[in-house]
């Protein structure tokens, strides 16, 4: 099968993914399916499994977790999907279940997990295998290109509303504005959230406005008003000290990445006031399920930008350097 495969870590200018022929998936578990895969959401994570910044967990590893496509075979205690059956593989590719996190419904958190494109390869490749369990049925409404960034951009988005305990009529901040900003916007307007932008880029400020942001401008800015909560999806630890600054007391600050960098020395009086800095860690399978049915429902529309496979290090280029309006996605079969 066709793949882009990364077989060091490697800084993405130097364009590290190698576009190749590699042996079919062989045998599989009993509980797993193998998914002849459509198109593949390039991430953010994505970047940081390739440049090193996280732990280096499978080398050589084909990146990749926000996959659309179709079952094509299942194993023999697999039995959720058919062949044919079009579906989603997401970044949590199975938890132990066993674990104090896994007992208490707090997967996310899992102490022995594995992830698509990160500890086994993912979908930068024409088949992926994956745990039935841990695989979401695509709602009827969503082409596939549509479909990709929903798989981690909005899941955990998602994810970042809920816990950020942002309300109707509340005014909410949203720090950097790529792939996923620009589908946790549409959930919170269709809350009845206001929405306030800051991001750097201009095109992300215009994209901002036109989903109904009632205000953007740069990263660092002085809010207009103040936020009743924040969430930074920006990988930069600048930015928090910023956010709470705009932030009303007894407010939430979530930090939606995977992978920051370092969070500056800031004064105390930042966070007094009942303040909260929280992070979010991957998702619970709940959340996913729990999103795409409010996706469909609202519904979701994303913006997305396409690449063949063979495309991969120029679109992970284009992302390090806020050159995607609204999601990058690599068309694979």
């Amino acid at each position: 099968m066709k793949a882009s495969i990364l077989p060091a870590r490697a800084p993405i200018e130097t364009n590290p993914l190698r576009f190749t022929d590699i042996p079919d998936p062989g045998r599989f578990e009993a509980d797993e399916v193998l998914v002849r895969v459509h198109v593949c959401g390039v991430c953010r994570t994505d970047l940081h499994v390739i440049e090193g910044e996280l732990p280096v967990l499978k080398s050589p590893v084909i990146p990749g977790h926000q996959v659309v496509g179709v079952v094509e075979r299942t194993g023999e205690r697999a039995s959720r999907f058919r062949p044919g059956d079009r579906v989603g593989v997401p970044w949590l590719h199975r938890t132990c279940g066993k674990c104090e996190y896994c007992r208490t419904g707090r997967e996310n958190l899992c102490e022995f997990p594995t992830f698509t494109g990160h500890t086994v390869d993912g979908g930068y490749a024409e088949y992926v295998v994956a745990p039935e369990a841990f695989v979401y049925r695509i709602p009827e409404g969503f082409g596939d290109l549509q479909a990709a960034p929903l798989l981690c951009a909005g899941i955990i988005g998602f994810r970042c509303l809920r816990v950020s305990g942002i309300a109707p009529g509340a005014v909410l901040g949203l720090y950097g504005f790529g792939n996923a900003a620009h589908v946790a916007i549409q959930v919170a307007k269709h809350w009845g959230v206001k929405v306030l932008a800051f991001t750097r880029d201009v095109r992300h400020q215009n994209l901002a406005r036109e989903l109904g942001a009632e205000w953007a401008g740069p990263g660092t800015a002085d809010s207009p008003e103040k936020l009743d909560a924040a969430i930074i999806f920006a990988p930069a630890g600048e930015l928090v000290p910023a956010a709470l600054r705009n932030l009303k007391k007894g407010g939430t600050v979530v930090l939606g990445g995977i992978h920051m960098s370092p969070i500056p020395a800031m004064p105390y009086e930042l966070l007094y006031g009942e303040r909260v800095l929280r992070s979010v860690a991957n998702n619970t399978r709940k959340d996913g399920q729990d999103f795409l049915e409010l996706a469909a429902k609202i519904p979701i529309r994303t913006q997305v930008q396409s690449f063949a496979l063979a495309e991969a290090n120029t679109a992970l280029n284009a992302l390090k350097n806020d050159a995607i309006r609204g999601a990058a996605v690599l068309t694979i079969s």
